[in-house]
């Protein structure tokens, strides 16, 4: 298996967004509905720390930081985005790449990371305690999907590095 990690490009959009379909498909990765359409989604999402994962050159994962707030205060604050394609599942491709999300965030002094996840999506919880996040709490009913209530598990990572 041939990994490699790069930074994302506008060019690597079309398989993000059928890597990001697959998780809103899934129902367990994502409140989104649909995709944004590359535009907004660039708008939205910090310009550094955007990964893409290839195995043997093609897209297979992906993974960004979206600001939490325009406040100043929060400015180091960040929410994690990791997706991974169902057929790259189960290789190790989602710890490599969120590990090197932690690396690039710190970089550009990111103290804290955070996610948002469903508590039926275990292997994304396992896959970021694996990488130091700590469970928070669960936010209970915070959003609806469709016209089902849902809770997320919020987690978080501090950076031993930055802002310490």
């Amino acid at each position: 298996m041939d990994i490699t990690i790069l930074a994302m490009q506008a060019a690597d959009w079309p398989a993000v967004e059928r890597i990001y379909l697959e998780g809103i498909a899934d129902g367990n990765a994502t409140f989104e509905t649909a995709s944004p359409g590359w535009e907004k989604w660039n708008l939205v999402h910090h310009t550094h720390s955007r990964l893409v994962a290839q195995e043997n050159g093609q897209v297979v994962a992906w993974a960004a930081l979206t600001p939490v707030s325009s406040r100043q205060v929060y400015r180091g604050v960040a929410e994690a985005s990791i997706y991974v394609a169902e057929s790259a599942r189960g290789k190790g491709i989602g710890r490599r790449l969120l590990i090197e999300l932690i690396r690039k965030s710190e970089l550009n002094e990111i103290w804290t990371l955070q996610a948002g996840i469903f508590p039926e999506n275990a292997a994304s919880i396992a896959l970021h305690k694996s990488c130091e996040f700590r469970e928070v709490g669960v936010r209970e009913r915070i959003g609806q999907l469709g016209d089902r209530w849902r809770n997320t598990v919020l987690l978080e990572r501090r950076s031993p590095i930055v802002g310490v």
